[in-house]
């Protein structure tokens, strides 16, 4: 049973109604290391045409013990440059974005992103 996950690497996606939900394995310092590896996905395994209107992206990064030494806006604009075009056609039309580091189980990244409602 794949439960709607597409990739087979360290990032793997899935479309749940109108979220989609990103998440790539390991951590490292390099901010700029996601931009390339998270992009490559998109254009690759990718289907789904971007949308236009408003959009929520929440990005969490999740670590194992002491958080690595990462600045969170730095993360949050790789990440937006690599899937912008795929999920949405701008910077623009992020109208809510939450980027937040905590403790997990695993050291991972996830992306939501889902329209903004009202």
């Amino acid at each position: 049973m794949n439960d709607g996950w597409i990739g087979t690497g360290k990032v793997r996606a899935r479309e749940t109604g109108e979220v989609v939900e990103i998440t790539i394995d390991g951590l490292t310092t390099q901010a700029k290391y996601y931009k390339p590896l998270v992009y490559e996905f998109m254009r690759k395994e990718w289907a789904s045409r971007p949308s236009y209107g408003d959009y929520v992206v929440e990005i969490a990064m999740e670590h194992v013990g002491d958080p690595p030494w990462m600045d969170l806006d730095n993360l949050a604009k790789a990440l937006l440059d690599a899937i912008k075009g795929y999920l949405f056609h701008d910077d623009s039309q992020v109208a809510r974005l939450l980027v937040e580091r905590r403790e997990g189980e695993r050291e991972r990244i996830t992306i939501r992103s889902f329209p903004r409602k009202g």
